[in-house]
């Protein structure tokens, strides 16, 4: 089982950081009393700039919950549709290779789902077997990977793709002023990634999916998530992930490498989700990672936000492009999400 690539889609509308909290600054003014508090959280966040699903000028147009999630899905089906094309192109194959289409979101929800719409559109095979996946947040793009390996072990020559698409902006209160929504508005972005996961009998000269794990911390539901109401996506965030990451994570990793009779000292390439920059040195600790094992999500982060679960399968995108491990070294894609939960995939590359 191998990854053959990784493609993104974004919406075209693309903004600086500063221009992004003057506009909050402006919305929230007469009614935050601490400007100087929002500028700091949207700085703290070493974000510099984000896609948006629409021109900023758009938002306050968007009338409540409904109008938001209709702009979701005709941008989600935007991107989502360009981030295949991009992926299958870098791969080699056609829409008529695809047999499975994972689709993972968190941002917006549709019946038929994005996955659907996206058969007519791309003209895949009428037999493609589609699984819509909602609710795993940040999680998701580590665990779409794994579930995508599943299909193509059972399947070993056929081809599945999984699609992620986060579009935060559409979520956010605009009425809340809650810290958590405050961070938010500074943290997420928007945008699109597929990855193209091949069985066995394909050849294809990206990793191969050597082992996967799936680690669910007891009660955890209130770490991070969704309250979901009239106005939609409220979203919870606890103070507590990076101590959440710093206990659990070490042992888990060692745990599982364990299990292939692996240390840590084996890994020679981390391709993890940016959560934020305290999740990112609690992730550092945990692992005892060297200052430049995180390069790409860190600049990942700097250059278009968390993207939610559509996060960690960018940071492999340009790992793949730009920082190729040796051949035969081993890799390990992770990230963390509601739940609480973690998931693990090694690599060889």
């Amino acid at each position: 089982m191998r990854i053959a690539a990784v493609g993104a889609g974004f919406p075209p509308h693309f903004y600086g950081q500063e221009e992004l909290l003057a506009a909050f600054r402006e919305h929230w003014g007469a009614r935050y009393f601490n400007l100087a508090r929002l500028e700091q959280l949207h700085r703290n966040v070493l974000v510099g700039g984000r896609h948006l699903a629409l021109p900023l000028e758009d938002y306050p147009k968007l009338t409540g919950f409904g109008a938001a999630n209709d702009a979701w899905i005709r941008v989600a089906t935007e991107v989502g549709a360009a981030a295949i094309e991009d992926a299958l192109a870098r791969a080699g194959l056609g829409v008529a290779d695809v047999s499975a289409l994972l689709f993972v979101t968190v941002t917006g929800v549709a019946t038929p789902s994005v996955d659907a719409r996206l058969v007519n559109r791309l003209g895949l095979r009428p037999d493609v077997k589609r699984m819509p996946i909602f609710g795993l947040g940040c999680v998701a793009g580590a665990a779409g990977v794994a579930r995508a390996a599943d299909y193509v072990r059972a399947f070993p020559d056929e081809v599945a793709v999984l699609l992620s698409v986060e579009l935060c902006s559409l979520t956010l209160q605009r009425e809340d002023l809650s810290i958590p929504n405050l961070i938010a508005s500074g943290l997420f972005g928007d945008g699109a990634a597929a990855a193209v996961v091949v069985g066995a009998a394909r050849r294809a000269d990206g990793p191969e999916i050597l082992a996967t794990r799936s680690v669910f911390y007891p009660d955890s539901e209130r770490v991070m998530g969704w309250d979901i109401s009239e106005t939609g996506f409220k979203i919870v965030l606890s103070a507590d992930v990076p101590q959440v990451v710093e206990r659990y994570l070490r042992r888990d990793v060692d745990d599982f490498l364990a299990a292939q009779r692996l240390t840590r000292a084996d890994i020679a390439s981390w391709v993890c989700h940016p959560g934020g920059p305290k999740v990112l040195e609690a992730m550092e600790n945990a692992l005892e990672l060297p200052p430049a094992a995180l390069e790409l999500t860190w600049r990942s982060l700097a250059q278009v936000g968390n993207l939610s679960s559509t996060s960690v399968l960018l940071v492999l995108r340009d790992t793949l492009a730009e920082r190729r491990p040796p051949a035969g070294s081993l890799g390990l894609l992770l990230a963390l999400g509601p739940g609480f939960c973690s998931e693990l995939v090694l690599l060889r590359w």
